[in-house]
C-alpha cells in the first residue's frame, strides 16, 4: 500500500533532529577485534577506517572476551541448540536457565532470581504488576528511560517525580502519597547510567522504614543496578554493595558487567512467583539462549571469585587514572569510583565536534545531548574496563589533551 505522505513526514522529522544536534546518526559497524597485545589492550575494527580502543562499552570487568566465558557459551549451545525453542511456560525453559536463576540469587542473597530478555524487559513487566490503581510511584528525575517507559505503562493512583538525589523532596513525595493510596513504590537507578553517581540506597531506605506503616500495603524499593552489578563495591555486588542496603526488588543485567545477554530480576519468592504469572515480557517473550545463559553463569562464578577480586581492583585503579588526568587537564567530570566517567561539555556542537576528533585518533567514544540527558548537560560519556590499560588510559587522555590544543 502506498505510505508516501507519512514517508515525507517521517523525513522531515528525520531533518529537524539531525539539524537540531539531536539526532545519533549512523551506527558504527564493528568488523572484528583484534586481541590485546603487549601494554595495550583489546582494538575493534572498522571497515575502511583501522583499528579503535573502545572507551564506549558496558562490558566492565573485559568478560565477554575471555576464554571462559566464550567457551561456556560454546559448550551451552552444542548441548542444548541455538534458541530456547520456545517462551518458558510453553517449551522454553532448560536446566541452564534454572541453573543461572539459582546462581543470581545466590549471588544476591535473595530468595529466588528470575530472567528476562534484557534488563529493561525486567523493568517494564515488572512496573505495571506492582503498582495497582491504589498505589503511587515515586521516582528519581534522572532515572533511566526503562523506569519512565515502566511508569508509563503502568496504572498507579500517583507518580512522582523527585529532583535528583534530593532525599527531602522524596519524603515529601511519600508523605503526600501516604494520604490517597494503599502502597508505594520507590524505583531509582542504583548507578545512574548518564553520570556514574550512585543512589544513597542506605538513607532512602532508613526515609522508607520511617513511613511505611503509613502505607496498608508497605513501601516497595526497587532499584535498578544494571550498571552497578559487577562493576561497583569490591565484590562486584554494586551499589547495594557500597551503600549497605538491600532493595526489596533488584533488577540487573547480564548484558554489562557480566559481559553476555539479558536481564533478571532478585527478590523474595513470592515476589518472584507472582511475576512468572504476570509479567508479559516474562510470560510472552523468549528467554534468552541456554547457551547464554550458561555463559552467564560462568560468568557469575568468576566475578564471585579471586579473579574477579583482581579484575574489579584493576578497573576501579583505571577509572581512578583516567578521572585524574581529566582534572590534570581541567575538563569537569563529576566525582566518583564508578567506571562511568562523563565529561561535561554543556554544548551540543562542541560535543560533536570533541567526539569527532577522538574518532579521527582511533577512540571511540559517545557524545550525550537533549534528550538522553537535560539540555545544558551535554556530555561524553566515558566508560572505562578491565581490559584497559594504564597505556590505554593515557592514550585517550593524550588524545583529549590536543582536542584543547586546536579547539577555537
Amino acid at each position: 500500500m502506498p505510505h508516501d505522505r507519512i514517508d515525507a513526514l517521517l523525513r522531515a522529522e528525520l531533518r529537524t533532529l539531525h539539524t537540531e544536534g539531536r539526532a545519533k546518526g549512523a551506527e558504527t559497524v564493528l568488523a572484528g577485534i583484534e586481541a590485546a597485545q603487549g601494554d595495550r589492550g583489546p582494538r575493534y575494527r572498522i571497515e575502511g577506517e583501522g583499528a579503535f580502543l573502545r572507551m564506549n562499552a558496558n562490558n566492565y570487568l573485559g568478560l565477554s572476551l575471555r576464554d571462559e566465558i566464550v567457551r561456556a557459551e560454546h559448550d551451552g549451545v552444542g548441548r542444548f541448540g541455538a534458541g530456547p525453542g520456545a517462551v518458558r511456560f510453553i517449551s522454553g525453559t532448560w536446566t541452564a536457565h534454572v541453573a543461572l536463576e539459582r546462581r543470581l540469587a545466590a549471588f544476591h542473597g535473595r530468595e529466588a532470581a528470575m530472567v528476562f530478555s534484557s534488563a529493561y524487559a525486567a523493568m517494564i513487566g515488572l512496573l505495571p504488576q506492582i503498582l495497582p490503581a491504589d498505589s503511587a510511584a515515586i521516582s528519581d528525575a534522572l532515572n533511566h528511560n526503562c523506569i519512565i517507559n515502566g511508569m508509563r505503562l503502568a496504572r498507579p493512583r500517583e507518580r512522582h517525580v523527585y529532583p535528583h538525589l534530593d532525599l527531602v523532596a522524596l519524603e515529601a513525595r511519600l508523605a503526600e502519597a501516604a494520604k490517597h493510596c494503599t502502597r508505594a513504590v520507590v524505583v531509582t537507578d542504583g548507578i545512574f547510567s548518564m553520570r556514574g553517581d550512585h543512589a544513597p540506597l542506605d538513607a532512602i531506605a532508613t526515609i522508607i522504614r520511617r513511613h511505611d506503616a503509613d502505607f496498608a500495603e508497605n513501601i516497595l524499593l526497587v532499584v535498578d543496578d544494571s550498571h552497578g552489578v559487577g562493576a561497583f563495591g569490591a565484590t562486584g555486588r554494586g551499589t547495594e554493595e557500597v551503600t549497605g542496603a538491600q532493595a526489596d526488588i533488584l533488577v540487573g543485567t547480564l548484558g554489562k558487567a557480566f559481559g553476555v545477554n539479558g536481564g533478571y530480576i532478585a527478590a523474595s519468592q513470592p515476589v518472584i512467583d507472582y511475576l512468572r504469572e504476570t509479567a508479559p515480557t516474562y510470560v510472552y517473550s523468549n528467554p534468552i539462549s541456554p547457551g547464554e545463559a550458561a555463559a552467564a553463569a560462568r560468568a557469575v562464578d568468576l566475578v564471585d571469585s579471586v579473579t574477579g577480586g583482581m579484575l574489579l581492583d584493576h578497573l576501579h585503579r583505571m577509572a581512578a587514572r583516567f578521572r585524574d588526568g581529566l582534572h590534570r587537564l581541567s575538563f569537569e567530570t563529576l566525582p566518583g569510583a564508578h567506571p562511568i566517567v562523563p565529561l561535561l561539555v554543556r554544548d551540543t556542537g562542541r560535543t560533536n565536534a570533541l567526539v569527532a576528533h577522538l574518532r579521527r585518533h582511533q577512540v571511540l567514544a559517545t557524545g550525550l545531548a537533549y534528550p538522553v540527558v537535560p539540555r545544558g548537560d551535554e556530555e561524553i560519556r566515558f566508560q572505562i574496563c578491565a581490559d584497559h590499560t594504564e597505556a590505554d588510559i593515557d592514550e585517550t587522555l593524550s588524545v583529549l589533551e590536543t582536542f584543547l590544543g586546536s579547539a577555537p
